[in-house]
């Protein structure tokens, strides 16, 4: 080691100075705190999954219990009560889609209130952005529970749920769009007489408008999901029956659920994608050209 550290001369060691000066110019203070992030994270991570019981029995022991419960799945049964579960499935989807529709709808105005470029006033627009990050602080399932407790069993608390937290995700999302936006279309739209409104109309929306219906869609997509959550406290739709039925320790019948479930979420994600994908890339989907990483693996077998 002695003799490879003599070999290095003033030049090659200018060299690596000038291509790693970090290494170079690292303070001990530096070198210190590197040092405790790289051994006191691994440590800290230890530390929580051996107190939350990550390395005790009751976890490990736990395998085997799970492994009878997923046995006991299968064959799945439940078939003659496909009916009720089809109805119940539709009710999910339903809660999916009405309240994904009515919190994209109300976000929109919001979401012009809350952007800078839109909004010169800076208390306002800071307290649409507050509101916005207040309705997405909790989740569905909190949301459910309020809205239940106040208007009882059924689809419309899961509905609401569902509005309450689209609405402040797209207010962010809408927002940031926005914001995002080319300001020539509306410097010449002023120039030329235009108002507010024929800014927003001709100079916002063609902009932003393929943006907002991808993100509309793909909270749909997720709300799909997050309404077979909330059936589980009492929301309605196909995750009460679900919950029910492991209540009840039918799990060969929650299984049947499970399966149903996958099949749908699995339609709604393919649906949702081409849909999102025709709003961003318009005819060019059918064309074949829809992806711009075949575009680039095109180009490298050229």
């Amino acid at each position: 080691m002695s003799g490879k550290l003599a070999d290095l001369t003033p030049e090659m060691i200018a060299a690596e100075r000038e291509r790693f000066p970090r290494v170079f110019s690292m303070t001990m203070k530096a070198r210190a705190t590197h040092f405790v992030l790289w051994v006191g994270t691994p440590c800290l991570v230890l530390y929580c999954l051996d107190r939350f019981g990550f390395f005790s029995e009751k976890f490990w022991g736990s395998f085997g219990r799970l492994g009878i419960m997923f046995s006991q799945m299968f064959p799945p049964t439940g078939w003659e009560y496909m009916d009720e579960y089809t109805y119940a499935i539709g009710e999910t989807l339903s809660m999916a889609f009405i309240g994904s529709l009515v919190g994209g709808i109300i976000a929109l105005p919001f979401a012009f209130m809350a952007s800078k470029n839109m909004m010169p006033v800076r208390p306002v627009q800071f307290s649409f952005r507050r509101f916005a990050d207040v309705l997405r602080a909790s989740d569905y399932l909190i949301w459910g529970l309020i809205f239940v407790r106040a208007m009882g069993l059924g689809p419309i608390p899961g509905i609401m749920a569902i509005i309450v937290i689209d609405t402040g995700i797209l207010i962010t999302l809408y927002s940031e769009a926005i914001e995002n936006i080319d300001r020539k279309p509306i410097d010449g739209i002023k120039a030329s007489g235009g108002g507010r409104l024929e800014v927003i109309r001709f100079g916002v929306i063609p902009q932003v408008l393929p943006v907002l219906l991808s993100n509309a869609l793909y909270m749909f997509e997720s709300n799909t999901r997050a309404a077979t959550i909330l059936g589980i406290v009492g929301a309605g739709g196909i995750g009460f029956l679900l919950s029910d039925n492991i209540r009840a320790f039918e799990f060969s019948n929650a299984c049947t659920i499970i399966i149903m479930i996958i099949i749908v979420v699995y339609g709604i994600d393919y649906l949702s994608k081409r849909l999102r994908e025709r709003f961003i890339y318009g005819d060019r989907v059918s064309q074949g050209h829809d992806r711009p990483m075949e575009r680039v693996m095109a180009k490298m077998k050229d």
